[in-house]
């Protein structure tokens, strides 16, 4: 297969990247380096089946010219810091929506017709269903960055209809990964460094959320894309479990080798936006052949037994 892959150079990207290359197909990675990192596809610049553009998805032109003659996008490419948009509200419309609408209709002019787009959990803002599946509703996101992907799922859908495309969405978990840049092992580690002595945690300590290793996102997404029909599909991507940031926060301690006090910030929310409670409901995908093979809690004591991951 011929991939293309934006954002690829992120912290699932670059691996969904080695996944492939890995297996023989080959890959084009597009990504602007705005948080992906040249560091995380390295090793695979040397390889025949190996391709990277340093493009923008909001460079029509360029976009244009560099899907050309691929037959599969996977659209990871998003604005990764859910709270940069409180800051900044245009960063994940520009980002995540636009980037969207750009790139489908650069795969409408290049006749490129399959799609997998890498959503989130959060589009289901505060569910009263947990765990919670695919066709709840109503949709209501909490945060910016979680309107964007409802926007862009809209988008993906009524292209799907509308021009003939195949489509694959996935809502992900919280992923964890020896590549973050952004998220909460990332935030630990940036504040320890800050002041040894203690560790903020936003909020109370208790929301609890599923975690999915990054390789089981990546396999579950390829897996999805290879035995379901692509016909406007959406899958939820996570794990039957669920832990709590205090735990998190420990664990997090502990592989660090640090004393340091933690300190929690309090209410019930991290910050404006965070949703502090959920288990996405996974039985479509296990129907469909398809289970993480790593717990929440295993997901992130891989992540931490990786020295990058907590910041190196």
């Amino acid at each position: 297969m011929n991939f293309f892959i934006t954002g690829g150079a992120g912290s699932i990207g670059s691996y969904l990247a080695e996944y492939l290359v890995g297996r023989g197909d080959s890959v084009t990675v597009y990504d602007n380096f705005s948080s992906g990192r040249r560091s995380f596809i390295k090793d695979l610049t040397g390889e025949s089946n190996f391709s990277l553009v340093k493009g923008d998805l909001l460079d029509r032109a360029e976009l244009e010219k560099s899907l050309r003659g691929h037959e599969t996008v996977f659209h990871l490419a998003a604005n990764p810091d859910i709270r940069g948009s409180l800051t900044k509200p245009e960063l994940d419309f520009e980002q995540g929506t636009v980037a969207t609408f750009n790139l489908l209709q650069a795969m409408k002019k290049t006749g490129v017709k399959k799609v997998v787009f890498a959503s989130s959990s959060v589009v289901f803002g505060l569910p009263g269903v947990i765990p919670t599946p695919e066709d709840y509703g109503p949709l209501r996101p909490l945060s910016l960055y979680g309107a964007s992907k409802l926007a862009c799922e809209g988008l993906i859908s009524a292209w799907t209809h509308c021009f003939g495309f195949r489509s694959w969405i996935f809502r992900f978990a919280n992923v964890a990964s020896p590549r973050l840049t952004h998220g909460i092992l990332f935030d630990f580690t940036r504040k320890l460094r800050r002041d040894p002595r203690k560790l903020e945690v936003l909020g109370d300590g208790r929301q609890n959320k599923s975690y999915l290793w990054v390789g089981d996102c990546v396999e579950g997404m390829v897996f999805g894309l290879e035995h379901s029909p692509g016909n406007a599909e959406i899958f939820n991507l996570g794990t039957r479990d669920r832990m709590k940031v205090a735990e998190i926060a420990r664990l997090f301690l502990k592989a660090s080798g640090s004393s340091a006090e933690i300190v929690y910030a309090g209410g019930r929310q991290g910050w404006p936006g965070d949703v502090p409670k959920m288990l996405l409901d996974v039985a479509k995908m296990e129907r469909l052949g398809w289970r993480a093979k790593y717990s929440s809690r295993e997901a992130v004591e891989k992540a931490l037994g990786v020295k990058q991951a907590v910041g190196a």
